[in-house]
């Protein structure tokens, strides 16, 4: 008879510069393992077929000001100008359920998680194959203007500079293989010892008659 036993939901942060891929990848992974996105509050404008409460929370700059002074989100950053955040309760709960959690979040959220919940938390940093490409990749994007690219290219620097907090990097060159990586990355995260281990205590105990 298999023992019931209920592993802590995964935290997996996913963070890039923005161009380098992570939504693409973060939201394929979790449709293909049925994870659960998190959606983030943020006081961004919705681009074109953005979808309120399925791409993001989109609230107004006083609702998001009111959110954290009723210290609500788990991590909340300044990123181009916006804000967003991921609210807390959604995290406790994926945690204590065992439901396994993706962020796509920026390093200053991923680090935020990391702080709070060390031992549930795997980050994972995409890095584009190098800056021109990057810069070719928000180009083509066509929604916004050489000042506004400008913008994020320098930002991409400052923050390729916290890839060491990240626990792995996945360099999307290519799309496939980068996938490839990053699910591989989740399914060791899901066998790490220290996730099922109170399994394996528990056969111990059955094998040898210990309380």
């Amino acid at each position: 008879m298999t023992m019931k036993f209920v592993r802590r939901g995964i935290l997996l942060v996913v963070s890039s510069p923005s161009g380098a891929g992570k939504t693409t990848l973060a939201r394929r992974l979790a449709k293909d393992h049925n994870l659960h996105f998190s959606v983030s509050y943020t006081t961004r404008k919705p681009r074109t077929g953005e979808r309120q409460g399925i791409d993001y929370h989109f609230v107004s700059d006083e609702e998001f000001a009111r959110m954290v002074q009723g210290q609500l989100f788990a991590e909340w950053a300044v990123v181009h100008g916006n804000r967003y955040g991921t609210a807390i309760d959604t995290v406790n709960e994926a945690i204590e359920k065992g439901v396994d959690c993706l962020f796509d979040i920026d390093y200053q959220g991923g680090r935020q998680i990391r702080q709070q919940w060390p031992d549930d938390s795997v980050l994972c940093f995409i890095l584009p194959p190098s800056l021109a490409e990057l810069e070719r990749r928000l180009r083509n994007r066509g929604t916004e203007s050489a000042e506004v690219i400008q913008s994020r290219l320098a930002m991409a620097k400052k923050e390729l500079a916290h890839y060491k907090t990240y626990d792995y990097l996945v360099v999307n060159e290519d799309l496939e293989t980068a996938y490839s990586e990053l699910s591989s990355i989740y399914g060791a995260a899901r066998c790490a010892r220290s996730r099922n281990e109170p399994r394996a205590q528990a056969l111990l105990a059955e094998a040898f008659g210990h309380d």
